[in-house]
């Protein structure tokens, strides 16, 4: 298995609303919110076994409402769908769930067919986690998975504009302002997609200014 280990200290604070062909990764990034405890984070490919958890946040009225989801009356109804997803992945899609020690909190994607290129997503799931700084915790180890694992040379993300919390999220990542992008809805409000990219070179950059 292979392990990558960040040991740097990040202070964060606010909410998140984000098979692969690589081996195994498990990512620890030790998280400091504000003063309290560290929350390490670690990464994996998604197994069947998963559909029933993720398919259990299709039934969180607040959480799905933020994350686009369509709203289920059970989990039942939700799970075939993610047994699909799992078995049938996209294969232009890396997709890795996330757990705090041995707990699931969400899932981070790494999309595109562009070679060095690839859009960035990520989710903190159920809403009763939000507020921890999961969100950027997950979306860093993602970026990190990212540019040392798969070698990419650029990471890119959107986020709708009045959705303030996966925009503050963006920015916090270091994440440089790329664009306007398609008109989008959000909790009813009409708003737009803001687009960041971040290239490798400024990633490892940020690395070593952080280890210093």
């Amino acid at each position: 298995m292979l392990v990558m280990v960040c040991d740097r200290r990040i202070r964060v604070c606010g909410s998140c609303n984000a098979p692969a062909r690589t081996p195994t990764v498990r990512s620890t990034v030790p998280l400091r919110k504000w003063l309290t405890s560290d929350v390490v984070i670690s990464l994996r490919p998604l197994i069947a076994a998963d559909a029933s958890t993720l398919a259990s946040w299709a039934v969180d009225p607040v959480f799905c409402a933020h994350a686009g989801w369509r709203l289920r009356e059970s989990p039942v109804d939700a799970l075939e769908w993610w047994q699909n997803a799992i078995v049938h992945a996209d294969p232009k899609l890396v997709r890795l769930l996330a757990l705090s020690d041995s707990d699931p909190v969400g899932y981070v994607d790494l999309h595109g067919d562009e070679g060095g290129r690839r859009e960035l997503g990520y989710l903190v799931g159920p809403s009763a986690r939000w507020g921890q700084g999961l969100g950027t915790a997950v979306a860093r180890c993602a970026l990190e998975f990212g540019f040392t694992e798969l070698g990419l040379e650029s990471i890119w993300a959107e986020a709708i504009e009045a959705n303030t919390a996966s925009v503050r999220v963006l920015r916090r990542l270091s994440m440089q302002p790329a664009g306007v992008g398609n008109r989008a809805e959000f909790l009813g409000a009409r708003s737009r997609y803001l687009m960041f990219e971040l290239s490798r070179h400024d990633w490892f950059e940020r690395q070593t200014e952080s280890a210093r």
